[in-house]
């Protein structure tokens, strides 16, 4: 049936002509955009997943600048610790041409001041927008990364770098300002307790050597005395010797060793006393007893009372000279714990920085008494190699000292480079002292461009996996929505002629109604 009011064939021509437009529209649209997915109407999932990745990507670009900008602050902070040390280096190449006594020590004195304004002038520089890593104690936290999990939580994650103070201050000490009492922290070696305190006396320790018998001595009979690794012996010519005899022979050889620090003497008709003022170090003390043949005598030969016997030896040692004071190993070291040595009735003090061991206080408490240039004292620290205790000795070659010591918290951290400044070598004193307070510094510089090193390492790599990180994301998005322009292409063209066939197809399909009039003629 033919009808002039509904031309059916004219309304499918039209509905695939429109059709035909509206993919061509969208095909056209893709071409000129470059994206499938332009708007959220093209597909929401799509669009919504890709407008999340671009703002991470968003985030990413400000966390790679933030990057750069550290890994610039912490190459600075590197590149000044390494200068710094250098310059402890050449300062210490002038210490050692101090040790000798024929050199002119006011100009190396001239010229250690000239290298310690140096490094401080490095140290005060050395700063990039602002932030100086070489100076004070607080953590510097990089933001590196945005981390979002499964449920869409984005949380920010940063890298830390610890700062190295290469600083010359004191700090502050913790004593009297209402901390916590460490002092359990200095032990008493006896003991285990708590460091009572002691006298720094230039006096030195002795053992005394006693010769007793029930009977003479019969020929071949013979003693040996062996002191700090030397040995004399004293043997019998003859019967019925004294011990008087082997005690003046054995003093005579003693005396000949000449050893360094050592004194021999009597004391009564049968005593050898010997004294050792060697400040570090104690003196080993051994006696062994020989008998020739069994005649019944006895032979009690004894070292501070300790008495031997027949083919027996008695062994025992001279304490240092100098008092030492321990460190526990059952704790840590907090920054801001402060340890003070008083000598003579003066406190001088030392507080940790932060992560700081024992070790580091015995050598910043040694660093501390140097400082002082108190006459006639000198320090050493010491490891004890199978259990690691840091303890500090302190001698004393002049007039006797009160020591005593004290531990509190809530001091504020002393310099990586105390003491650097009060360096002296003007004096035999200080000349010593300087040699090892500058390899503690050395090490302080070297360890502080080590971790410097390491974190610029870090940031380096972290930078360039957010770089590449970024360029993966950039990859996906497009993925998700880019066009693919060689199928876009083959569509338009496809497209272009459907719409060429459609608009014919609907010309044809108006024309139809025409051959009604035909019937009316």
């Amino acid at each position: 049936m033919s009808s002039i009011l509904t031309n059916n064939s004219a309304m499918v021509a039209l509905q695939t002509l429109k059709q035909v437009n509206s993919n061509l529209q969208n095909v056209q649209g893709e071409i000129s955009t470059g994206k499938s997915v332009g708007s959220a109407k093209d597909n929401s999932a799509v669009w919504a997943i890709s407008k999340v990745m671009e703002s991470d990507v968003m985030g990413f670009k400000a966390i790679s600048d933030s990057l750069s900008l550290g890994e610039s602050t912490v190459a600075v902070a590197r590149n000044a610790s390494e200068k710094v040390t250098d310059l402890l280096t050449d300062i210490k190449g002038k210490i050692v041409a101090s040790q000798e006594e024929n050199v002119d020590r006011e100009k190396i004195q001239t010229d250690i001041k000239a290298l310690r304004g140096q490094i401080g002038s490095i140290v005060g520089a050395a700063q990039f927008n602002g932030l100086n890593l070489v100076q004070g104690t607080d953590d510097v936290n990089i933001l590196s990364s945005l981390d979002r999990s499964g449920s869409g939580t984005v949380t920010a994650s940063s890298i830390t770098v610890s700062r190295q103070d290469l600083g010359t201050s004191a700090g502050t000490n913790g004593v009297g300002s209402g901390g916590t009492d460490l002092s359990g922290q200095i032990l008493d070696a006896a003991a285990g307790s708590a460091y009572s305190g002691g006298t720094l006396s230039a006096t030195g320790n002795t053992a005394v050597i006693e010769f007793a018998q029930s009977d003479g001595w019969d020929a071949g009979d013979s003693t040996t005395i062996s002191i700090g690794g030397q040995s004399v012996s004293y043997t019998s010519a003859a019967a019925d010797q004294t011990e008087t005899n082997a005690r003046d022979a054995l003093l005579t050889s003693l005396q000949a060793l000449d050893l360094e620090n050592v004194t021999f003497a009597s004391n009564s008709t049968n005593q050898i006393v010997v004294t050792s003022t060697r400040a570090f170090e104690a003196l080993d003390v051994a006696i062994t007893d020989s008998v020739s043949g069994g005649d019944g005598n006895t032979y009690i030969h004894t070292i501070n009372g300790a008495a031997t016997g027949n083919t027996t030896t008695e062994s025992g040692a001279i304490d240092q000279r100098a008092e030492e004071v321990f460190f526990t190993t059952g704790a840590g070291v907090a920054e801001g714990n402060s340890y003070q040595a008083s000598i003579g009735g003066k406190a001088y003090f030392y507080t940790a920085g932060k992560n700081e061991t024992f070790e580091d206080v015995a050598r910043g408490l040694k660093t501390a008494v140097d400082s002082a240039g108190i006459e006639g004292i000198s320090t050493q620290v010491s490891i004890n190699a199978s259990t690691g205790q840091a303890s500090l000795k302190i001698d004393n070659s002049g007039s006797d000292q009160a020591l005593a010591t004290a531990a509190m918290d809530g001091g504020t951290a002393s310099g990586g480079l105390f003491g650097l400044d009060a360096i002296d070598v003007t004096t035999n004193g200080g000349a010593s002292s300087a040699l090892a307070n500058i390899e503690t510094m050395i090490q302080s510089s070297i360890d502080s461009a080590a971790a410097f090193g390491s974190a610029q390492s870090r940031v380096e790599n972290q930078s360039d996996f957010v770089g590449s990180l970024i360029d993966s994301m950039k990859s996906g998005i497009g993925t998700l929505v880019d066009a693919d322009m060689e199928e876009a292409s083959a569509r338009l063209q496809a497209l272009q002629v459907q719409q060429q066939l459609a608009t014919q197809s609907l010309s044809i399909a108006n024309q139809a109604p025409q051959s009604i009039l035909s019937l009316f003629r």
